[in-house]
C-alpha cells in the first residue's frame, strides 16, 4: 500500500481568501491591467476549430481495433476533449463573447460540451464561479475534497486510485456534497447531448461513442494535462493555497496554469494572463509555482506530506457573508 500521508486533518484557516485583497492591491499600482479585461475574439474560433477536428477524428476511429482506439483517445482525443473541458472553464466567465452576451455564451458553451460525450457545460458554470467567490469553504467549494476522500486514499497506493478515479470525484462530489436545483439550461444541456451521442450511436457506432467518453476520462485522470486539477490548489507548501504553473501545456490549455493570476482577474482570458505577471511580476515571481505537471502528479503519490487532507479550508459562515 505505500507509505499512509502524514497529514490527519485539512489546514484550517480563520483569513479570506487572499486573491480579492491581492487584485485591489495590484491594480492600485497597475491600472492598466483593466485594459486586458474583456474577451478575446480568436478564442471561439479557436475553440469551434477544435471541436471540428473531434468531429473528423469520427471518421477514422470507427474502423481502428479497441487497442488502437485507447491509445489515440488517450494521446490525441482525450487531449482535445480535456481542452475542450478548459475552453467551457473559459465560457463560464462569459470570456467567449463577454459579460454583455450571457445567452450567447451559454449556447456556445452547449456546443462545445458536444464532443465531450457528457453534460457539464451548465453545471460546471453554476458550482465553477463559487469556488471563485468562496475559496476554500468546506460547504461552497466543491474542488474540496471530502473528508470520506482523505480517509480511505491516504496512502501510496490510495493517493494513485484517486488520481485515476478523479474525473468520478470531480463529477460527482457537488452532487452529492452541496446539490443544487437543476435549472431549465441544466436540462436543454442534458436533452442536446443525449440526442447528439444517440445520433454519434446511430451513424458511427458504439465504437465513437466510446472513444468520446473514454477520452475524456481517461484525460481527466492519470494523465500529463489532468495535473492542473492538482497543482491548483494542493498546498504543496504550508501556507500558499493557490499555484500557477508556468509550462509548455499552457499552450494546449488555455493558460489555466496562470492560476493565481486567473483567480485574482477572472476576467481576463487566458490568452492574456502572462500579461498580467508580466505586468506585475513582483506579486507573482516570488509565489510557489509549478513546472511540471508530471512532476504534481507524481510528488502528489508519492510525497507523503502530499495528499487529498493538504488543502487550505475555512468554516463554511454562510452565502450572506
Amino acid at each position: 500500500m505505500g507509505q499512509r500521508v502524514s497529514r490527519t486533518d485539512f489546514e484550517w484557516i480563520y483569513t479570506e481568501e487572499p486573491h480579492a485583497t491581492r487584485r485591489k492591491i495590484i491594480l492600485e499600482k497597475y491600472p492598466q491591467i483593466k485594459k486586458l479585461f474583456g474577451y478575446d475574439p480568436k478564442f471561439k474560433w479557436i475553440v469551434i476549430c477544435m471541436v471540428l477536428i473531434q468531429f473528423l477524428s469520427y471518421f477514422i476511429v470507427k474502423d481502428l481495433s479497441y487497442p488502437k482506439l485507447l491509445i489515440l483517445a488517450y494521446c490525441f482525443g482525450g487531449v482535445i476533449n480535456h481542452s475542450l473541458m478548459l475552453a467551457e472553464h473559459e465560457i463560464a466567465h462569459n470570456l467567449a463573447f463577454g459579460h454583455a452576451r450571457p445567452m450567447a455564451n451559454r449556447l456556445f458553451g452547449l456546443f462545445v460540451n458536444l464532443p465531450i460525450g457528457i453534460p457539464m457545460s451548465i453545471s460546471f458554470k453554476k458550482y465553477h464561479l463559487e469556488h471563485h467567490r468562496y475559496q476554500g469553504d468546506e460547504k461552497l467549494d466543491t474542488d474540496l475534497p471530502t473528508l470520506l476522500e482523505a480517509k480511505l486514499f491516504c496512502t501510496t497506493f490510495g493517493k494513485f486510485c484517486w488520481v485515476l478515479l478523479q474525473p468520478f470525484f470531480y463529477s460527482f462530489r457537488p452532487l452529492i456534497m452541496y446539490p443544487k436545483v437543476p435549472t431549465p439550461l441544466e436540462y436543454i444541456n442534458l436533452v442536446i447531448q443525449l440526442i447528439f451521442d444517440g445520433c454519434i450511436w446511430y451513424y458511427f457506432g458504439g465504437k465513437v461513442l466510446f472513444y468520446m467518453l473514454i477520452g475524456s476520462l481517461l484525460a481527466m485522470g492519470l494523465h500529463p494535462v489532468a495535473g492542473h486539477f492538482i497543482s491548483e490548489h494542493y498546498m504543496y507548501k504550508k501556507g500558499f493555497e493557490t499555484y500557477s504553473y508556468y509550462g509548455s501545456l499552457n499552450l494546449i490549455t488555455f493558460n489555466v496554469g496562470y492560476h493565481n493570476e486567473h483567480h485574482d482577474f477572472p476576467a481576463v482570458p487566458g490568452s492574456r494572463l502572462p500579461e498580467v505577471k508580466r505586468i506585475a511580476p513582483e506579486f507573482y515571481d516570488n509565489l510557489p509555482h509549478h513546472n511540471s505537471w508530471v512532476s504534481v502528479l507524481y510528488d502528489f503519490v508519492m510525497d507523503p506530506d502530499i495528499g487529498p487532507y493538504a488543502r487550505m479550508k475555512r468554516k463554511h459562515r454562510g452565502l450572506d457573508q
